[in-house]
């Protein structure tokens, strides 16, 4: 990883610069316990869905373990977490990518300036180099793919090489959103820990942490329970664009089953083009307002009807989001064709 010595470049919101954790104390337990028992595994698979913590976790321990290179000294054993100080001089060189024992895997740009898809081959192959050098002080080198769900066979193949002979003193931490795209290969190889989605007051408080926002603020506990469990999720609903498309999208479905095109197609220009964050935030909203009228459904005849349709809506706007995502799908004609299942549902 390439050293940068300026801490203007320094991206707080970054996980290799987020002091704060929630909602993950067992998993952090089981990497603290793994260290200081003396028999450290030389690779962690760290899965869960995205946008949950997963990197914010690696980082951590990568923090940890340089700032405490010997797992048998007191201040290990005595340690209940894997949380270092801010100012302590291994956490600035993380935040300033300035540590020169820790190696980053992720996407990089091509020759165009444009992200691959995958995390290139000749990147992974740089562990061997990198592992093959002298480690500095304290001896420990650190590798964090984020994510391994991103290598293609050939960068698959190349980290297996690493991962089957592993050198002294070497950790890999693999963030990984699903374990089942993983070879099997690969998943022999690691400890697995696995993360589960946040509660709606831990993506909370996290989300109020990111922002330096109150936990209680109206904007971040609707984002937090339109998210799913995911910090990246209720942060992207936090966007201004974002929460404009959310508070235009609420007004037209609590005006259901009555249906106003001219909203319509003004909610459809806003969709437009391929960039997926205004659709997800779009469904995500639905989401929420679907699963609100469903809890209120009492058990009348009526009523049952009613949760049947609302469910029998809510399979379909999702399906039809999952098309419009992988076949890129105009956005206005989905947007038309939703919110009709949704007059449909609420009739009655």
């Amino acid at each position: 990883m390439s050293p940068k010595s300026s801490e203007d470049e320094i991206d707080e919101a970054h996980p290799r610069s987020t002091m704060l954790l929630f909602g993950h104390a067992a998993a952090e337990q089981a990497l603290l316990s793994a260290y200081r028992s003396g028999r450290v595994p030389h690779a962690f698979l760290l899965t869960g869905p995205k946008g949950i913590g997963k990197a914010t976790l690696a980082y951590r321990m990568a923090r940890f373990v340089f700032a405490h290179p010997d797992p048998a000294a007191a201040d290990v054993a005595a340690a209940d977490s894997l949380a270092i100080n801010a100012e302590h001089p291994v956490a600035r060189r993380m935040a300033a990518q300035a540590q020169g024992d820790l190696l980053v895997l992720e996407r990089t740009a091509n020759d165009k300036g444009v992200l691959r898809q995958q995390i290139a081959v000749d990147d992974v192959r740089r562990t061997v180099s990198f592992f093959g050098s002298t480690a500095g002080e304290g001896g420990w080198r650190i590798a964090i793919v984020d994510a391994v769900d991103e290598l293609n066979r050939s960068s698959a193949n190349a980290l297996l090489k690493v991962l089957e002979e592993p050198p002294q003193r070497a950790l890999l931490l693999l963030v990984c959103h699903s374990a089942a795209r993983v070879p099997a290969t690969l998943r022999s190889r690691c400890r697995m820990v696995t993360l589960r989605a946040l509660s709606e007051p831990d993506v909370a408080k996290a989300v109020a942490a990111a922002r330096g926002a109150a936990e209680a603020d109206a904007d971040v506990t609707a984002a937090a329970a339109a998210a799913g469990g995911s910090v990246d999720r209720a942060l992207a609903l936090l966007d201004e664009d974002a929460l404009a498309l959310r508070q235009q999208a609420l007004e037209l479905l609590d005006g259901l089953p009555r249906l106003d095109a001219g909203a319509l197609h003004a909610l459809g220009d806003r969709l437009a083009g391929t960039d997926p964050r205004p659709l997800n935030a779009l469904v995500d909203t639905i989401n929420v307002w679907l699963a609100q009228r469903l809890e209120r459904q009492g058990g009348t005849q009526s009523e049952i009807g009613r949760m049947a349709r609302l469910a029998e809506a809510w399979e379909g706007v999702n399906a039809a989001a999952r098309d419009a995502e992988t076949y890129n799908l105009e956005r206005k004609p989905f947007v038309f064709g939703v919110f009709g299942l949704l007059a449909e549902a609420t009739r009655g």
